[in-house]
């Protein structure tokens, strides 16, 4: 099976899973950052947006939602990862529209483990980006680390329509590279499955994520130390006397 045969741990790329129009008509409908339905999580290790709560979800999201928690769509998961009995999460909880702008990252780490709302047991991650003619250079790469969080050893591109599932787990390192482009977003829509109770393996008491050692990093470049230490008026004047 593709998926458990996946490095450093289980994951499936698939591109084209849903229709070039519905992801369109998904990625039309996410409101502006202004909106007051968007948490914005401006922290040390982690800059990103995601929607307050599912009822903040359009129709078309609505929609796409109400296919992702069909039957149908769980039997799927099921066939292409062998994690059977899968229940979704209606509340959305740490899902829904995510959105990176420019600057914005979150750190290597494994994904809280339990969810709030319903103490099930998350078990897959699914993001499905939503980014047109997204090019290597704006970043934003999702990675996937060693079971030490000591290297990277994949790089997923965020490009539209490409949807990936990975299994949560305690040592599932993962994260997303500064968005490096001045002026871009980096948007996807992310869902988790659950099951009751824990998996067939040794897992931790209920956490929060878990962030892998710094030193582990590379040296930040010294725009990213300029982006953290000169407010944005001053950096976007910077940036316009670079490009002259």
């Amino acid at each position: 099976m593709q998926y458990l045969a996946g490095r450093p741990f289980p994951h499936l790329i698939l591109d084209g899973l849903f229709s070039e129009e519905a992801m369109e008509d998904l990625l039309h409908e996410i409101p502006s950052l202004r909106d007051d339905r968007w948490v914005h999580h401006e922290e040390k290790r982690l800059t990103k947006s995601n929607l307050r709560s599912a009822v903040d979800l359009g129709e078309i999201g609505y929609q796409h939602l109400s296919f992702l928690h069909s039957a149908a769509f769980l039997y799927l998961l099921a066939e292409l990862t062998g994690i059977w009995h899968m229940v979704p999460d209606p509340y959305l909880s740490g899902g829904g529209y995510h959105v990176v702008p420019t600057g914005g990252r979150f750190d290597v780490h494994a994904d809280r483990n339990v969810d709030h709302n319903t103490g099930l047991t998350r078990r897959l991650a699914m993001i499905t980006y939503l980014n047109r003619n997204w090019r290597p250079e704006y970043g934003g790469q999702l990675e996937l680390w060693s079971k030490d969080a000591s290297r990277c050893e994949v790089v997923v591109e965020p490009l539209f329509n490409r949807t990936i599932l990975f299994e949560v787990g305690d040592q599932n390192f993962h994260g997303v590279r500064p968005v490096e482009r001045e002026g871009i977003e980096r948007k996807s829509f992310a869902i988790y499955f659950h099951t009751v109770g824990l998996p067939d393996v040794k897992t931790a008491s209920p956490h929060n994520s878990i962030y892998a050692p710094t030193f582990y990093r590379k040296q930040p470049e010294i725009k990213h130390i300029l982006r953290d230490c000169i407010p944005p008026i001053l950096m976007r004047l910077v940036q316009k006397v670079r490009s002259k």
